[in-house]
């Protein structure tokens, strides 16, 4: 059964104000501000918080614990502390490190091991010596310590398909072709094999995992434009330009104020 709540405060704790002001002064720990109340613990204790005046310690407070038992004519202090209040700044709750890294984050010489337990890796089998054994188990992607588990497949899938070179991307959705009709396309191994390739053209999305269904202009099926005239026709429309007559704006010239040049001639 839970403690029965208490709502009044025995007058001896709840005059003890003096008594737990000093506590803070003698502790040596900072300033002691106003008081700002007293709230009962229970029936032979109580707690009186003060501002705490201390430099980046805003709405912080000082917690002292004072304590008398029944019939008693004194007061003890308990414990005191320097709690935030409901308006203090706080530092932000904590995240674990492996939570805080993010895509970009590993620069040259950076170690970052699994997570403690990753979901995302499961045992690999071990080599077994016989060579024809081995050498088909590393082509299958076996005889590694660890390898990727269902569950760390499917989150790969769904990053790369929410990515730049998914399915729905804007590019895909403007491509004249998908990439599983592509040239380019070099499909990956195992049970990703079905969805998801490498773009092998360095003009398009060259070393990045695409998905089946993604396509860019650069598909290897585009065909150039046909007819007369330079290729740059179809991408840059002459007869399209509006054009628009200038001005005259020079000056207009005036007589000239000089008299024509006296020939001359020899005898």
């Amino acid at each position: 059964m839970s403690a029965p709540v208490v709502t009044e405060i025995p007058p001896l704790l709840a005059d003890a104000v003096s008594t737990a002001q000093a506590a803070v002064l003698e502790s040596g720990e900072g300033p002691v501000g106003a008081h700002l109340g007293v709230e009962a613990v229970d029936e032979a204790s109580a707690i009186h918080r003060f501002a705490a005046d201390l430099p980046g310690y805003g709405g912080w407070q000082w917690a002292v614990v004072v304590a008398a038992p029944p019939g008693s004519v004194t007061v003890t202090v308990s414990e005191l502390a320097l709690l935030p209040g409901p308006d203090a700044l706080v530092a932000p709750t904590w995240v674990p490190w492996d939570e805080r890294i993010r895509p970009g984050d590993l620069a040259p010489g950076d170690l970052l091991p699994p997570r403690h337990e990753d979901v995302r890796l499961v045992p690999g089998y071990l080599a077994t010596g016989d060579p024809a054994v081995d050498d088909v188990a590393l082509e299958l992607g076996l005889g590694r310590k660890q390898v990727m588990s269902r569950e760390g497949r499917l989150e790969a899938a769904e990053r790369w398909a929410e990515s730049d070179f998914g399915p729905d991307s804007p590019m895909a959705k403007a491509a004249p072709g998908t990439c599983v009709t592509c040239g380019f396309y070099l499909a990956l191994q195992g049970s990703l094999s079905a969805a998801f390739g490498v773009c092998g053209n360095e003009l398009a999305a060259d070393g990045h995992v695409v998905h089946a269904a993604y396509g860019c202009g650069a598909h290897s099926d585009t065909e150039g434009p046909t007819g007369a005239g330079s290729p740059a026709y179809a991408a840059y429309d002459d007869g399209a330009l509006e054009t628009t007559p200038t001005e005259n704006t020079e000056p207009e010239s005036t007589e000239a104020a000089t008299e024509p040049a006296e020939s001359s001639s020899t005898l």
